[in-house]
């Protein structure tokens, strides 16, 4: 698969010169760049030492991340207590609720966690109102798109970053680089516009402003999710594409998130047939996250699925092992969201015990998450 890919590629970017490919970056995201080379660097030297004072257990609770309500109601704080403590997940992604129960989660998990922290992630593409009902909102991307500059837009990510830590939250599933081809499809506002150039200036813009606020920016969903008509939460959506197109019309933001040194890509439940003629969703299809991303595009960042428990990833997978075995081995760091995150870390411990899953598979997945954690968590104040 990988060379066909490559070819194609190269091809594709001879014959349309693709936006953002070979653009020099603008001095901003080069000096983040290179900035993040630095700090990837320093913090590699320190991650194999942690790995190997880790149990299996811990190992593999680090590339989990289940999904808990904004509440600080007993049952959640209890649950979140079990997650943490029991099955050592590296993170929690915060459903709807208030920035109360918010707040307490965090403290919550800052307090029983060790280093090198959790990760607590949100969706926000219309600020924390997306999913805190007394959070403060900005407007949708479509709305920035049709009328906003890029430091208008940037300005408004780095208000969101302020929220953000202020509630305790430090990831935001976001920008949507998606490039819609249809305003009535399911990406429809949630996207900058129609226009690649718009896409990629506007995305990069919002993902600075949060990085430089100290949040980790996680652009969706890879690897295009705007010319699909059908929602992922229910269904597998399918593009039915020209390898061609994908690289002129939807790759562009994603190449330019890649060249300006930004953190991480969460990959869509999407069957690509011109990427992966197996119609696997892309979370789970090493064509799309190893052969595309990984190789093909040069991303070293981290990589997330999308939320296993998706209509999308039930119907985009009908393997053999374990979904959550199957989008790590795919090329997948983090498991957003499994179904249930108790059997999807048991699968991963007896895929490692019988080898389906290499150790050196798995430490390399960690390495990443702990080096990006070290990048972003280091300065987190913690409760004693």
């Amino acid at each position: 698969m990988l060379p066909r890919l490559c070819i194609l590629a190269i091809m594709a970017a001879a014959v349309l010169g693709l936006v953002g490919c070979r653009r020099r970056p603008a001095p901003e995201t080069a000096a983040h760049a290179s900035e993040m080379q630095g700090h990837t660097k320093n913090a590699y030297s320190h991650t194999d030492s942690l790995i190997r004072t880790m149990t299996v257990e811990q190992r593999v609770g680090q590339l989990f991340m289940p999904a808990v309500y904004a509440s600080d109601d007993r049952a959640t704080l209890a649950r979140i207590t079990a997650y943490a403590s029991k099955h050592f997940v590296g993170g929690i992604i915060l459903l709807k609720g208030d920035t109360k129960g918010a707040r307490a989660i965090a403290d919550t998990l800052r307090r029983l966690s060790s280093d090198p922290g959790m990760w607590i992630a949100i969706d926000a593409e219309t600020g924390l109102a997306m999913r805190l009902k007394d959070a403060p909102a900005v407007p949708s991307a479509a709305t920035l798109g049709n009328s906003a500059d890029e430091k208008t837009v940037y300005d408004h990510a780095r208000s969101l970053a302020d929220d953000c830590r202020s509630t305790g939250i430090n990831m935001v599933l976001g920008p949507v680089l998606d490039v819609e081809s249809d305003p009535k499809g399911f990406i429809g506002r949630r996207s900058f516009g129609a226009d690649p150039e718009t896409v990629s200036r506007l995305g990069i813009a919002y993902a600075l402003g949060l990085e430089d606020g100290g949040i980790v920016s996680v652009a969706k969903h890879f690897p295009g999710h705007g010319s699909a008509d059908e929602d992922s939460h229910k269904s597998l959506a399918v593009i039915a594409k020209p390898l061609s197109y994908l690289y002129e019309h939807a790759l562009p933001p994603f190449r330019s998130y890649i060249s300006a040194g930004l953190s991480a890509v969460m990959i869509g439940h999407l069957a690509v047939t011109s990427i992966d003629p197996e119609m696997r969703s892309a979370a789970l299809s090493e064509a799309v996250i190893t052969d595309l991303l990984r190789r093909d595009l040069g991303f070293s960042g981290l990589i997330l699925t999308d939320a296993l428990n998706m209509g999308g990833a039930r119907k985009g997978y009908d393997g053999d092992i374990d979904p959550s075995v199957a989008a790590i081995l795919a090329g997948a760091d983090i498991i957003l969201s499994p179904t249930d995150t108790r059997a999807g870390i048991e699968a991963v411990k007896r895929a490692l015990a019988d080898g389906t899953l290499p150790d050196s598979t798995l430490n390399d997945r960690l390495r990443r998450i702990l080096t990006f954690k070290r990048r972003f968590l280091k300065n987190q104040r913690r409760d004693t």
